[in-house]
């Protein structure tokens, strides 16, 4: 039996350095404002999907 990934998380992206660690690239915003930026482009660079989990924290994943 064959197992694959279904789902990667390919970055976080946060303005608060103490809610994240290592694991995948974390991407430090200076405001809210900035860190909707990075995850609106980083969605569509990465081919991924903006997930908001918290008021200062996105996780871009690939679906598969």
């Amino acid at each position: 039996m064959s197992e694959s990934l279904t789902k990667v998380i390919l970055s976080v992206i946060t303005t608060n350095r103490n809610r994240v660690a290592g694991g995948a690239p974390v991407f430090f915003c200076n405001d809210q404002k900035e860190m909707e930026l990075f995850a609106k482009n980083l969605e569509a660079i990465l081919d991924g999907i903006a997930h908001r989990i918290g008021d200062d924290v996105y996780l871009i994943v690939k679906h598969f």
